[in-house]
């Protein structure tokens, strides 16, 4: 193929610029003859920072589900993947070009009959330290953990494991190279984990003043999944008849959660945006978790760079559209700053140098 002209403001800065694709990069060098493919805000690709590529509600899927899953993503502009943790191997997803990067974390890590049946590796104690570096050495630089979850001996969210074994645990992924997220929706589980210096907590809705201070000390990053938030009163009256102190902890913890993300983004914690695609949320909906960061009472320039430039920082790839950067990016009919609405309609989206979705 050609070169191609893209034409509009580029974001992060919002300079208006002729930008040409040419064997896959981005350049600012005109290109003769390059036909006008489209003009609009043009966008770097976007991140969902949390989600699960081949998993449903039962567990792990098959290839063609996860191709679907990706796709559903990809089409929504999200052309990179922090796969959070999945069941099944989606290491072949590398593979193919019309599918967007992904960072895989291997399988969940929890604690035995402390999960969702059939999502992840279910362990003790004393196995910790060998499946994390089985798992880190399986993904790609990530290892997830369930930090905490429902005890049906306590009748409560309580840790998944004791924080002894978790500083263990994050100590040999460092040793093999790779950072460390959990799961983590109360408060108990997040003092021994932040202690132990782990890499990213998701959810995060335990987050105390002190803890967020930690956080911002150490660079401690937060995925907070504000959509999946929304669901703990489904969550609390699931488990209401049987679990009485779950369900209020998890109501407290949703009463809470605006000021809990919203203290942690003005101390200065730096928030990504990640869908938890998989399982109860669907794939495809970046656009949405923007929309519910910035209703949190985030800029929309925080907001949507925390699904963009910020978050492709993070990752470790490239934050902006720069000369010979790769041509992964979405072009917008309307200033997505000014209107976040307009994430859900792109005009199209470039991957690779090469347009996999057009509307």
């Amino acid at each position: 193929m050609g070169a191609m002209r893209f034409r509009g403001p580029v974001l992060p800065d919002g300079e208006s610029r002729d930008l040409y694709v040419v064997d896959g990069q981005v350049t600012y060098e005109a290109q003769p003859g390059a036909d006008t493919v489209a003009e609009g805000w043009i966008v770097p690709g976007l991140v969902d920072a949390h989600c699960h590529v081949g998993l449903d509600n039962h567990g792990g899927v098959p290839d063609d589900e996860c191709e679907r899953q990706a796709i559903a993503d990809r089409d929504a502009g999200a052309l990179l993947l922090r796969d959070c943790g999945s069941a099944v191997d989606t290491s072949w997803i590398h593979e193919r070009d019309d599918l967007p990067r992904l960072i895989r974390a291997g399988r969940h890590i929890a604690r035995t009959k402390r999960y969702i049946r059939n999502f992840a590796h279910e362990i003790e104690p004393a196995e910790l330290p060998v499946y994390v570096a089985q798992e880190a050495r399986r993904g790609d630089g990530w290892v997830k953990l369930v930090g905490d979850w429902i005890s049906r001996e306590e009748g409560d969210l309580a840790p998944s494991f004791p924080a002894q074994a978790f500083a263990e645990a994050i100590r040999v992924a460092h040793e093999h190279g790779a950072k460390v997220t959990a799961h983590c929706f109360g408060e108990d589980v997040l003092p021994g984990l932040l202690e132990a210096g782990i890499d990213c907590i998701e959810h995060g809705t335990g987050l105390s003043v002190e803890l967020i201070d930690t956080m911002v000390a150490q660079g401690t990053a937060l995925v907070p999944t504000v959509m999946q938030l929304d669901n703990f009163p489904t969550y609390a009256e699931q488990a209401g008849p049987k679990f009485p102190a779950y369900a209020g902890h998890m109501l407290d913890l949703h009463a809470r959660r605006r000021e809990t993300l919203m203290s942690a983004y003005e101390a200065g914690v730096a928030l990504y945006a990640g869908t938890d695609a998989g399982g109860v949320m669907a794939h495809g909906r970046i656009a949405g978790e923007v929309r519910a960061m910035a209703e949190l009472g985030m800029p929309a320039d925080y907001a949507l760079g925390a699904a963009s430039w910020r978050a492709r920082a993070w990752l470790g790839w490239n934050a902006t559209l720069d000369e010979g950067a790769p041509a992964d990016f979405v072009v917008l009919p309307r200033d997505p700053l000014a209107d976040l609405s307009v994430l859900d309609e792109p005009t199209l989206v470039v991957l690779r140098g090469n347009v996999v979705t057009r509307r």
